[in-house]
């Protein structure tokens, strides 16, 4: 017997199990599928959460230095009952289909970072209303979806409420508006080109 025809006749020694169908091969198949496809979600799903870590979004000096100084200063990143809220909470979707489009929105966002977009602060102010627009609009398009996470309309306590936000969220509820609508710059400052006179 030649080399060529032992190689040959070893391959369908190897590989002879996928020529003969059987239930031990069948079952073999199956296994080793279910195993790679639980270790290949799990490892996409790891990689995938470590990106909506706070340390993973103020990981570059853009967000570092801007907006997260900014929100260190505000009632969602301190205050007395303790709650915490990170830029996922407020940034990116929990239900896992909304939350892959936002992933594929933000991957894009990735160009400004590598073309320098915003790399300076003098950069960053010059796009804030820009990029600030930008998230407002989204925010608004999905009722404030990640607002409603932690608050509900069924969930506010009026009666410990100052008068005027009583009154505010009264007609607000009653107006079928939405968070962003009245909200906005409440954990970043606000661009220095808005006038809107909601506030």
């Amino acid at each position: 017997m030649n080399e060529s025809n032992a190689g040959k006749s070893r391959v369908r020694q190897l590989f002879g199990w996928l020529r003969r169908p059987s239930k031990r091969s069948l079952l073999t198949l199956l296994t080793v599928g279910f195993v790679v496809g639980i270790l290949f979600w799990g490892g996409f799903h790891t990689a995938l959460e470590m990106t909506n870590t706070l340390e993973f979004c103020i990981s570059c000096h853009e967000m570092r230095d801007n907006v997260y100084q900014e929100y260190k200063q505000t009632i969602h990143y301190q205050n007395r009952v303790g709650v915490h809220a990170i830029c996922s909470d407020c940034h990116v979707p929990k239900i896992w289909a909304y939350k892959m489009v936002r992933k594929m929105q933000a991957s894009e966002e990735l160009w400004g970072k590598l073309t320098g977009y915003v790399d300076t602060k003098e950069k960053f102010e010059a796009h804030r209303m820009e990029m600030a627009t930008q998230e407002w609009a989204r925010m608004k398009a999905s009722d404030s979806r990640e607002c409603r996470n932690c608050h509900t309309w069924e969930a506010m306590d009026a009666a410990k409420q100052r008068p005027r936000a009583q009154a505010q969220h009264a007609l607000a509820q009653k107006e079928g508006k939405t968070c962003i609508d009245c909200h906005k710059g409440i954990a970043h400052l606000l661009p220095k080109e808005y006038t809107g006179d909601e506030e």
